[in-house]
């Protein structure tokens, strides 16, 4: 008498179990995601944010510490400080950040090697020695900061945080739903779900740099510089690009080339009959 296994038929009933916590997820996270919006007077627009004004001010107090020692340390240069601290409260006090709620405070970085600058939520900014060697006039700088003073205007941290939360939300629900330990082939799907995240993500970062260039040119002529000067900026950077080694600035900032038609579409726009003489350049 032979012997047999008898193959039981998967349940359906687990995969349909899935499918439902899934779709709960996912409707939990747009729920989250559309539900949670703000009018920006600044943007004129209204915003998705997971956090308010406070928690941002409060998140950026608690990372600056850690961001000034990633990259080096404030700078013990206290007359390069204090030329930074002048310009930055230029802008601030001459166009509309000096109308938000946040505390700005602009800090030069003691690192020779990284070009960057960095805006944390709720006011922090940050400008790398390397970079802040590589400018050559007062207005370059105040394009630089404008630009990263712009990120925090605009909310870029909130939005950027909420954005998230809304695709993870959205992965953990196509990985709940189609994730089998008994076939490893839908770990495959895991991996697609957060490559997806990432580009969606990365896509939103570049809008909004695009949209802090703007904001940069607008609120650097409130305070008398000429918008121009962030196109020799960008002419730096690119020129900076041509060594073995790209800036960092590559890493977190859309590449110059593509950033330059935009700059100057935005100062078109802030001067139809074309830029004002006597603008510090």
């Amino acid at each position: 008498m032979g012997t047999y296994s008898r193959v039981r038929p998967r349940s359906r009933g687990l995969s349909i179990g899935r499918i439902i916590v899934a779709l709960l997820v996912a409707g939990f996270a747009l729920i989250s995601y559309f539900g949670s919006s703000a009018y920006n007077p600044v943007t004129d627009e209204e915003q998705h944010v997971a956090i308010t004004k406070e928690q941002e001010i409060a998140l950026g107090l608690q990372s600056a510490p850690e961001l000034t020692q990633q990259f080096g340390g404030l700078h013990p240069d206290q007359e390069a400080q204090a030329y930074l601290d002048q310009v930055c409260q230029d802008i601030v006090s001459s166009s509309q950040a000096s109308e938000t709620e946040y505390p700005f405070e602009c800090n030069l970085l003691d690192d020779p090697q990284t070009i960057n600058a960095f805006a944390l939520p709720g006011g922090p900014v940050f400008i790398t020695s390397a970079l802040f060697n590589q400018l050559e006039t007062e207005g370059q700088l105040a394009g630089v900061m404008a630009h990263e003073i712009g990120h925090v205007v605009a909310r870029h941290s909130a939005q950027q945080i909420a954005r998230q939360q809304l695709a993870q939300g959205l992965s953990g629900a196509a990985v709940i739903a189609t994730y089998d330990p008994n076939d490893p082939r839908t770990q495959q799907t895991a991996q697609v779900a957060l490559l997806i995240s990432q580009v969606v993500n990365m896509r939103f970062g570049r809008e909004d740099e695009l949209q802090s260039d703007s904001l940069g040119v607008r609120f650097m002529a409130d305070a008398g510089y000429d918008p121009r000067a962030m196109l020799r900026v960008m002419e730096i950077l690119a020129q900076a690009s041509e060594g073995n080694r790209p800036p960092e600035f590559f890493s977190t900032h859309p590449n110059p080339e593509n950033r330059i038609a935009n700059i100057e579409q935005a100062i078109a726009e802030e001067f139809p009959n074309g830029v004002p003489e006597g603008l510090e350049p």
